[in-house]
């Protein structure tokens, strides 16, 4: 049965309702304890006028996680994402306005973690990201807390991206100890356990940031896998104006968090 949502409840639902894996900078101020047993993990997937990307990233995402645990929210789109989401037969979620990939996000993980989410898979839906590898954040989240995923820099790379990332991930460094290579690529994984301790504010693009700066803050253990490097609008997401925008949250986030 497709499930779909507006506003965050259900409509039509009952009364009541609601190349292989490689890893390196595994944080190294906390030593892994144990291995975690397969996970119930549920993909959150946040879009904003995808309707022409969203089916393809939904299908392929179909490969590794089942239908009943892909959370697509519709992030007040003006075209016809919601509807092209829940042909696919998993759950949409639907903001009637716009509120940024943060809350957006911030919806979907709500959700899952409502619905009984160990951890939670996080990933674009501009094709920017690759389903194919979520097998290698589930392998990656067996001894971690947060798995980031980072884009090799290249020429295909933008060079305000390359600056950007360098200056917040410098910032992120000094301010709350911790060494992301990609500190704006979105595909990431946490633990049910370390998103209550990361649960952003921001609703925006910032989000990326503040999961990071709260993962320093709480020491959680991390782990960096590469993947691969697709733009497919090399203009779309953090400006230079976002940018100095995230690093003075940062301060804020440093003073009161």
């Amino acid at each position: 049965m497709v499930r779909r949502f507006a506003f965050g409840k259900a409509l039509g639902s009952p009364k009541g309702a609601t190349p292989p894996s490689r890893t390196t900078n595994c944080c190294k101020s906390r030593k892994p304890k144990h291995r975690r047993q397969k996970m119930n993990i549920y993909a959150v997937i946040p879009a904003y006028n995808e309707e022409k990307h969203i089916a393809e990233v939904v299908e392929k995402t179909k490969r590794h996680i089942s239908p009943s645990k892909i959370i697509v929210v519709d992030d007040g789109s003006r075209d016809a994402t919601y509807t092209a989401a829940g042909k696919t037969g998993v759950i949409a979620i639907r903001h009637i306005v716009n509120l940024g990939k943060g809350a957006a996000l911030k919806t979907g993980c709500d959700y899952a973690v409502k619905k009984g989410a160990e951890a939670v898979i996080a990933l674009d839906s501009d094709t920017q990201h690759d389903p194919d590898e979520i097998p290698n954040f589930a392998k990656a989240l067996k001894d971690a807390d947060m798995v980031f995923g980072y884009r090799e820099a290249n020429k295909s790379m933008p060079l305000v991206l390359k600056f950007g990332n360098w200056a917040i991930g410098t910032a992120i460094k000094i301010l709350f100890r911790i060494n992301i290579k990609d500190t704006q690529c979105g595909y990431r994984a946490f633990t049910k356990e370390a998103y209550r301790k990361i649960r952003w504010t921001a609703s925006d693009y910032s989000v990326e940031s503040e999961m990071i700066a709260l993962s320093g803050k709480n020491k959680l253990r991390y782990r960096q896998i590469p993947i691969e490097t697709i733009y497919a609008d090399k203009y779309k997401g953090t400006t230079p104006l976002d940018g100095i925008s995230i690093v003075m949250k940062m301060l804020w986030w440093k003073i009161t968090r």
